[in-house]
């Protein structure tokens, strides 16, 4: 810990557990909810992978919904809805359960997975750069040239690392696409030119795209530290500067003012949004520790109710294929990333 931090915030460290309001472990610890279980019982309880609890809930996370409900709708190709609509068909395409069951610990080795992963990186790969498109290219097969775009990119290099596809030689082309054209800039720099930063105004504009900051480095903290090249310890550091820099959720260039109001709105699961619950949750997971979080901590410290709970605020239910949780109630998936942040920041 630096000198900054126990100048400004003193020097006796509380435990994670004081912020609580009420104890909701046995909450999370349900088993109706075997995902958050085994998220709450190896992240936060610290339990072994191979230990006959986590064993179980983990079993279990394919025998419930969403996840049940989900494979239930897939193709016996392995994609969802329309072949050539995977991304655009919002949020029933492919690239949506393929984010979702990720985020969720479906089990990589089901073959329903595997062909899910193996019909993605057939369709929205574009062959030339490695990165991920929105549209097919119907001549050359894989994904368009033309509509690769960043959050995308880190959506699926995450969840394919999930899947277990780190040591895939066309996973390794895509993390080289993060790596190559991933931007930090902030508005600052001139704008590149080039492909493809002449396309997408929204994704490739004037200021970097904060949604493929996230992802990008979302996808960079699922590979292991003893895996990761001096190039991807190189990106990792300038995008963990760039929210750092923002004090994660402000403008920062003024830091009196908030950047994006809605990722004060905690969702699960965010798709291509994002919030400062994921952000947090990525610094750490990199091993970031730094004054200039430490306001975004309190906001989330802020948000939780009397019950010790924290609420979903931020869905795109009714647009799923199935919904997660209910709006404006309890989540035990926001509760789940507010402990962990809390766990992960006051830890010693």
């Amino acid at each position: 810990m630096d000198w900054d931090y126990i100048l400004r915030y003193g020097v006796k460290m509380k435990k994670w557990t004081d912020f609580l309001k009420k104890d909701v472990l046995n909450w999370l610890l349900q088993e109706d909810n075997a995902a958050v279980r085994y998220y709450t019982l190896t992240g936060l309880l610290g339990e072994a992978e191979d230990s006959p609890n986590v064993l179980r809930a983990r079993k279990n996370i394919m025998l419930q919904n969403p996840v049940v409900k989900i494979l239930s709708r897939q193709n016996e190709e392995g994609f969802w809805g329309e072949r050539d609509k995977y991304y655009t068909e919002k949020y029933i395409g492919t690239v949506w359960q393929i984010i979702i069951l990720a985020e969720l610990g479906a089990d990589k080795k089901d073959n329903r997975i595997k062909k899910a992963c193996e019909f993605i990186l057939h369709q929205a790969q574009d062959k030339e750069s490695g990165g991920f498109s929105v549209w097919p290219n119907k001549k050359l097969g894989g994904g368009r040239h033309s509509g690769v775009i960043p959050c995308l990119s880190g959506n699926m290099v995450f969840s394919l690392i999930r899947f277990g596809y780190l040591k895939d030689n066309r996973l390794q082309k895509a993390i080289e696409w993060i790596i190559r054209y991933q931007r930090f800039d902030d508005g600052i720099a001139k704008k590149p030119i080039g492909w493809p930063y002449d396309k997408a105004e929204p994704c490739w504009g004037k200021h970097t795209c904060h949604m493929g900051v996230v992802k990008s480095l979302k996808a960079l903290s699922e590979i292991p530290p003893d895996k990761r090249s001096k190039a991807i310890n190189v990106t990792i550091k300038t995008g963990v500067e760039y929210f750092l820099e923002h004090h994660i959720y402000k403008k920062s260039h003024h830091l009196g003012k908030i950047s994006r109001p809605g990722w004060l709105r905690f969702g699960f699961p965010l798709m291509y949004q994002t919030d400062i619950l994921e952000i947090l949750i990525i610094l750490m997971k990199l091993g970031t520790k730094d004054v200039r979080m430490q306001e975004a901590i309190e906001e989330v410290i802020s948000q939780q109710n009397d019950q010790g709970k924290w609420i979903l605020k931020n869905s795109f239910n009714g647009r799923f294929i199935t919904n997660i949780e209910q709006k404006g109630k309890p989540s035990k998936w926001i509760t789940l990333r507010a402990l962990s942040i809390l766990r992960n920041w006051y830890k010693a």
